[in-house]
This record gives C-alpha cells, sequence and structure tokens, in this order.
C-alpha cells in the first residue's frame, strides 16, 4: 500500500502511563513476521470504560466485552490483529473465552478481568491456541513503556501507527492520558475496523470515567467517516489506573481540565485514523451551519461527508459544488435550495441557490489541490452547527479492498 500523504515520518515513544505495563508479540494469526499481538497489564484497582459499535452484526470480543464492563475493573487488555473474530458463531464465543482464560493464566488473574478486542477479516475463525505460544513470553516482558510497539501491534491496513498523549495539571499535580487507534477502512464510528485504547494515572471511578469516555466519543469517534460503512468491532476503551494518587471526580474542579483534554486527545486520534483512511491523499472538514438543529446539521454533513460522488470530486481536485447540493438535498432534514450558501474553503461558489455571480473556476480549483479542505454550506435557516472530518475516496481504495482477503 502507498503511505498515506500525512503520514509522519516518525513516532516518538508516547509517556508512560503509571499503572501500565505493555508487551506486544508475534502469533502469526494472519500476519507473517509482524507483530499482531498487543498486552497490557494495568495494576489492581484500575477503572474501565467503553463505548462500542451500534452494529447488529457485534464481534464476539465486543460481546465478551459488554458483558464485563459493569463490574467497572480490568486487570488486562488482549488485542489482536488480522482477525476480526466477528460472525464466527460458537467458535467465536469460545475464542474469546480461551483468550481470556490464557491471558489470566499467564497474569494470575481472573478471566473476567481481561478485556479483549479484535481486528482484521470478518468470517473467519480465531485461532485463539496461537495465543498460548507468545502469552507466557509476552507477560515476562511486561514494561511500562512500549506504546509505540502498541500502536504498531494493532494495524491492518494502517500505514502507520497513531498515538497521542496529554498531560494535566490539576489540583493535586499533573496526571498523563496516553492512548493509541487504528483504522483505516469500514471506517463510520457509531457508538459510540476501528480499535483505541486510552489509559491515565488519574483515579477516577468507572462511572464518571464512562461519563467522559462517552461525551469524548460523541465530540471525536462518531464525527469522522471514511467510507460510511460502520465495523462489527468499532470499540473504545478508557482505563484509569489511579497510580497518581489524583483522584478526578465528575463536577469537581478538575473534571472539566481533565475531559478537555481527553477530547483533544481523542479528536487527534480521529484525525490521524481520517488522515489515513484506505488510500486517501485528501483530508476534509464539512461543516454545516444555518441548520435548524445542531443534529440536523451533523446529519447534513455525514451524507456530504459519506457520498461517493463528493469523495471521488475531492479525489480529482474537482470543485464540483453540483455534489454538495446533492447530498444535502437527499439528507431528509430542512432544506431550502434558495437560501444555500456553499464554500470551498474561503471561496463561495453557491449562493441564494444558484451559483455565486463572482464564481472563479481557479479560486475554487486552487482550494481542491490542498492536501487539507474546508467545505462549507450555510442553510440559513437557524443556528444549528456541526462538523464532520473525512477523506477522499481514489482508486486505491478500490484496490485494497477488492484485495483485502487475498
Amino acid at each position: 500500500m502507498t503511505p498515506s500523504p500525512f503520514a509522519p515520518a516518525t513516532l516518538a515513544e508516547p509517556p508512560m502511563v503509571a499503572g501500565v505495563r505493555i508487551a506486544t508479540a508475534a502469533a502469526g494469526i494472519k500476519y507473517k513476521n509482524r507483530t499482531d499481538v498487543l498486552l497490557m497489564a494495568f495494576d489492581e484497582g484500575t477503572t474501565v470504560a467503553g463505548v462500542f459499535t451500534t452494529s447488529r452484526c457485534p464481534s464476539a470480543p465486543v460481546e465478551w466485552c459488554r458483558t464485563q464492563l459493569p463490574r467497572g475493573t480490568a486487570r488486562a487488555l488482549l488485542v489482536n490483529s488480522g482477525n476480526a473474530n466477528a460472525f464466527t458463531g460458537k467458535k467465536g464465543r469460545a475464542s474469546t473465552a480461551l483468550s481470556a482464560d490464557l491471558a489470566a493464566k499467564a497474569l494470575g488473574i481472573a478471566p473476567e478481568d481481561v478485556f479483549l478486542a479484535s481486528t482484521g477479516v470478518i468470517g473467519e475463525p480465531l485461532p485463539a491456541e496461537r495465543f498460548g505460544g507468545v502469552m507466557d513470553d509476552a507477560a515476562a516482558r511486561l514494561a511500562p513503556e512500549g506504546w509505540a510497539d502498541a500502536a504498531r501491534a494493532i494495524m491492518t491496513t494502517d500505514t502507520f501507527p497513531k498515538a497521542e498523549s496529554r498531560t494535566v495539571s490539576l489540583t493535586g499535580g499533573t496526571v498523563t492520558i496516553t492512548g493509541i487507534a487504528k483504522g483505516a477502512g469500514m471506517i463510520a464510528p457509531d457508538m459510540a475496523t476501528m480499535l483505541s485504547f486510552i489509559a491515565t494515572d488519574a483515579a477516577i471511578g468507572a462511572a464518571d470515567l464512562q461519563g467522559f469516555l462517552s461525551a469524548g466519543a460523541a465530540k471525536s469517534f462518531n464525527k469522522v467517516t471514511i467510507d460510511s460503512d460502520t465495523s462489527t468491532s468499532d470499540t473504545v476503551l478508557a482505563f484509569a489506573t489511579g497510580a497518581s494518587g489524583i483522584t478526578v471526580a465528575a463536577g469537581s474542579d478538575d473534571a472539566a481540565a481533565f475531559a478537555a483534554a481527553l477530547d483533544d486527545l481523542m479528536l487527534a486520534l480521529a484525525h490521524w485514523v481520517t488522515k489515513d483512511g484506505e488510500g486517501c491523499t485528501k483530508f476534509v472538514a464539512v461543516t454545516v451551519d444555518g441548520a435548524e438543529s445542531d443534529r440536523s446539521a451533523f446529519k447534513i454533513a455525514k451524507s456530504i461527508a459519506d457520498s461517493p460522488l463528493v469523495k471521488t470530486a475531492i479525489a480529482g481536485e474537482d470543485a464540483n459544488w453540483g455534489r454538495i447540493v446533492m447530498a444535502v438535498g437527499k439528507a431528509g432534514e430542512p432544506a431550502d435550495r434558495d437560501r444555500l450558501a456553499i464554500y470551498f474553503g474561503d471561496v463561495r461558489v453557491a449562493v441564494d441557490g444558484e451559483r455565486d455571480p463572482d464564481y472563479s473556476e481557479a479560486a475554487a480549483s486552487a482550494v481542491m489541490k490542498q492536501p487539507e479542505i474546508a467545505i462549507r454550506v450555510d442553510l440559513g435557516l437557524g443556528t444549528g452547527r456541526d462538523t464532520v472530518w473525512t477523506c477522499d475516496l481514489t482508486k486505491e481504495y478500490v484496490a485494497i479492498n477488492g484485495d483485502y482477503r487475498s
């Protein structure tokens, strides 16, 4: 695959999170000569929160995590790439149980304290017994550093690893938040194939952590789309070890600062996932304002961002504003054709339901040649506003997905 033009030259090792230890391994689940297993171990007392796909055909690991989540605590996370363990029936449920059991035995904990995630091909049984060949060694190699390696281990069609970290100054001192994510196709998260794992050394109750995570996902992972397809495996998990000794509680003076840092980290990860969309060459922000409500603005923005015709025009650097009009009209939300105004960057291309009288093809085309593009639609109906981030749709996307299982 061609590397994304947005790929960083290197990924600096993110800061360690006290109370978290990491190891990766190569189990040969699908890929040869690369790591495909991530094991994280957490200090006793670590709380957990999660948001998951709304797909009615969820993967076996998603079902496992949903079952364990109400307990509110976690001691380990086991992730594999190359196989989604989705649409695998009774075999899938058995493989999740075996996976958790193997990790639990290696760490000396209970299986229900192990959270699981899998990403890759749907419909292929997961050979969970292969974890057995690497688990004891991985457990022996657990170390506080290794977030960059963790990000690499969970990649499938990603062309670069994705990690972010934030430090937050709170009343009692400084806490760290570090997270990783992977895409890069079948991305239209609705939770909340996409995975993200975040850890902090703050002490946060499970219910409060869930509130922070759910709110952050709504503003980040649920505002990006690559191909309009919601994965069976979408999973975002957050772990709070409490190792810093600094407590963050909802409604406290520190809650807003912590939530802002978490939101910023999650949005950055969501943007990295979008910038690594399969075959992408453009990163696009689609903003709709003047809608009757924020929800209506979101639906229209997503209609634009999901449109194959809009996305292929962007790939061709074609300022085809007619396709924007089409996507607005099909969204099923309130819109008045004769009030519409459309902008590519700062260039207004349409106004009052027709082409702008000062329209300049050269100016609009210059915007479309940029690697990052802003498209804005003003509906002229109200105060509703929202933004969805997407990428273009290229010939390489077709090639990658046409050959995915081969």
